[in-house]
């Protein structure tokens, strides 16, 4: 082979060296961008997840808050008709001991 032939040739092959490494450095910088694009999904996905998560706690703790309210509030309704029915079961006594202690002070005064 002729020394211009054998010049051509290594100038071929470099060309081809030359596209082949520009197409390999463009392949990579797509698959970089897709990476990238799919880490970024990824994160807004768990954003996502985490937002509905969070959510989800709030309102089962709301809910349960929700029902101690409740049992809580019960319980005091329960309490305060035990005191009222006391009350009331003690009033006839109590009238009484009021009226002997009056009885007593004008017999006393007397």
């Amino acid at each position: 082979m002729a020394r211009p032939e054998v010049l051509d040739r290594i100038k071929e092959a470099e060309q081809e060296a030359d596209e082949i490494i520009a197409e390999a450095e463009e392949e990579r910088d797509d698959r970089i961008t897709e990476a990238r694009r799919e880490a970024e999904e990824i994160r807004e996905n768990a954003r996502e997840e985490a937002s509905e998560l969070k959510e989800d706690r709030l309102a089962d703790a709301r809910e349960e808050i929700s029902a101690e309210v409740e049992e809580l509030l019960a319980e005091g309704e329960a309490e305060r008709e035990k005191l009222h029915n006391r009350a009331e079961d003690r009033e006839e006594e109590v009238v009484e001991d009021v009226l002997d202690l009056f009885t007593e002070a004008v017999h006393a005064q007397t």
